[in-house]
């Protein structure tokens, strides 16, 4: 909620009427269309238009002060709750509407906008389309996350992980903050609802024999296997590698580089690249052309990738993902430092590569009894 000094010309005297515009968010209609909800308080406050002698100009300020003084007041008395704040139409609007617009604001957000429009989702099948605000109370906020934790299902009928539920409540969570932040609400009713603890899941990677099988197995799409090799090879995320354009690879010397924008995170990534990894890229196009041409996600591409695994005789749950996995694990095994291999994979904290470590961990336990019984 905002409050704003405006002013009215007087049609009669010319005088300047001064009066409070005050924003309280908005609502959408049936038929879709967002409504701005504002409402008005004249203050019987008046300006002379076009001042000429010292004295009303002195009297048009000493007004002005009045009015701003005035203004000051109600953005005050708005963020302590004393305005009609909770009342009228912010308590009876539909968050349902509310929810769907602050997702639509997120489209562009290509790494963020799945996880809004499932949380959305997952809340309609919760609460229906329609749920005033005022309805949003803390316990109707746990049942949403019980909701998440025990009922709720993916596409293909499984529970949702962990790391699901927590990431659609924290969206919903943060729709509830962004109202406060606009003053639709007064606080947010979902602060101290308990969320089940993430627990991460396995993360499937191919060792370097592995690797070679692959290039040695003929795979459907020629496209996808130099992507995923390629991908091994750099730890490049599947949203980079799909959108990665000629202009984005250069060679300075004898060494390649590639400059890019993460779609996950935005930033800006100088990733210099191995002879081996710039050969599977394969012949030159020009600067805006894709370098994958053809490389889509679609069903067909996951099945041919499970498919070419096989007949390399990999067993293992492979997805696309794996490869970046891949690219740490082979990393660390080699004796990269981790904060290296941070960067490489274009980490914004070092505490999201050290899983890989306790991947290695592993390793090196199933090395250990992996040894031969030498007993007589």
């Amino acid at each position: 909620m905002k409050v704003h000094l405006r002013k009215r010309k007087q049609s009669k005297d010319g005088s300047i009427s001064l009066y409070l515009e005050i924003y309280k968010g908005f609502v959408k209609s049936e038929d879709g269309k967002t409504k701005n909800l504002r409402s008005y308080e004249y203050l019987n406050l008046y300006l002379t238009d076009n001042p000429k002698t010292s004295r009303e100009k002195q009297s048009n300020k000493e007004t002005l002060e009045l009015a701003e003084g005035i203004k000051a007041k109600r953005t005050i008395e708005i963020k302590s709750g004393e305005y009609g704040f909770n009342t009228d139409h912010n308590q009876k609007a539909n968050f349902v509407s509310y929810f769907e617009v602050q997702t639509e604001k997120r489209k562009e957000s290509k790494g963020n906008s799945g996880n809004w429009a499932s949380s959305l989702k997952h809340f309609k099948i919760y609460a229906g389309e329609s749920i005033l605000f005022k309805e949003i109370d803390n316990p109707f906020c746990q049942g949403f996350a019980n909701y998440l934790t025990e009922k709720a299902e993916t596409k293909s009928g499984n529970r949702l992980s962990t790391s699901s539920i927590n990431s659609y409540f924290n969206k919903f969570r943060a729709c509830l903050k962004q109202a406060v932040k606009e003053r639709v609400l007064l606080s947010n009713p979902c602060t101290d609802v308990s969320l089940p603890k993430v627990v991460e899941g396995e993360r499937v990677y191919l060792t370097v024999e592995e690797l070679k099988l692959l290039v040695k197995t003929k795979c459907r799409y020629e496209v996808l296997k130099k992507a995923f090799l390629f991908a091994c090879l750099t730890g490049l995320r599947w949203s980079d590698i799909q959108k990665l354009v000629w202009s984005e690879v250069q060679k300075n010397d004898d060494e390649w580089r590639i400059t890019f924008h993460q779609k996950k995170t935005k930033g800006l990534q100088y990733l210099d690249i191995s002879v081996q990894a710039r050969e599977f890229l394969g012949e030159q196009g020009a600067l805006e052309e894709r370098v994958f041409t053809g490389l889509k996600y679609s069903s067909y591409m996951n099945v041919e990738l499970t498919k070419w695994m096989l007949k390399a005789g990999i067993t293992k749950d492979v997805t696309f993902h794996s490869s970046r996995h891949s690219f740490a694990v082979i990393q660390l095994d080699m004796g990269t430092e981790i904060f290296t291999l941070s960067k490489l994979l274009g980490h914004s904290e070092i505490k999201t590569t050290m899983i890989y470590s306790q991947i290695m961990d592993k390793k090196k336990k199933e090395a250990v009894n992996k040894m031969p019984n030498i007993s007589l």
